[in-house]
């Protein structure tokens, strides 16, 4: 911890070393979370810079109250919002039906499934489903907590919410049988 109160203070000093530090010590776990929003490396680097950015702009607020990694975490989740706020549209989440039938909680299949291959399943939902999963599955937010972050209703982010693990398993069924029919 001593270590990292360091390394923060060089980084405020404008030490481009230190910075250089701070930026490879978090920059491939929060790539990773960039991932999980949009669906090209590009883009998620785009998203990852423009949010080290705001890291480095803001590090004199950070106050300790979390780790260090949970701060940046929460920029680089905040940019990515911002960043699919500004390049696709919301409008139409309210306009999404409910899903038919009930959907469990556990999302049963994902046993044995490799992030890479739960990634890309993500990635073909629906951009609001898929930014919703995210933020509530992944990140641990609470629908209020969505709601408030991406100006819709609260049931709109269960409703969501809901879509998105239904899709899930409907992909997941697919992706089950691609693979039984594989082996025979």
């Amino acid at each position: 911890m001593e270590l990292e109160k360091e390394l923060i203070q060089a980084c405020l000093r404008n030490d481009r070393l230190a910075q250089r530090q701070l930026y490879q010590k978090y920059a491939g776990g929060m790539l990773v979370v960039c991932m999980r929003y949009v669906n090209n490396k590009a883009e998620a680097e785009d998203i990852l810079q423009d949010a080290f950015i705001k890291v480095f702009q803001h590090l004199a607020n950070f106050r300790g109250e979390s780790t260090l990694g949970a701060w940046i975490k929460r920029i680089v989740v905040n940019t990515a919002l911002r960043h699919i706020q500004n390049t696709y549209t919301f409008d139409d989440l309210e306009a999404v039906d409910r899903p038919n039938g009930k959907i469990e909680d556990g999302m049963s299949g994902l046993q044995g499934l490799q992030f890479q291959e739960l990634l890309a399943l993500i990635h073909q939902l629906p951009k609001g489903c898929q930014t919703i999963f995210n933020l509530f599955a992944i990140e641990g937010f609470q629908h209020n907590e969505i709601a408030a972050m991406l100006q819709i209703s609260e049931g709109t982010s269960k409703s969501q919410y809901a879509r998105a693990k239904q899709l899930l398993q409907q992909a997941l069924l697919v992706e089950q049988k691609r693979a039984a029919n594989n082996i025979h």
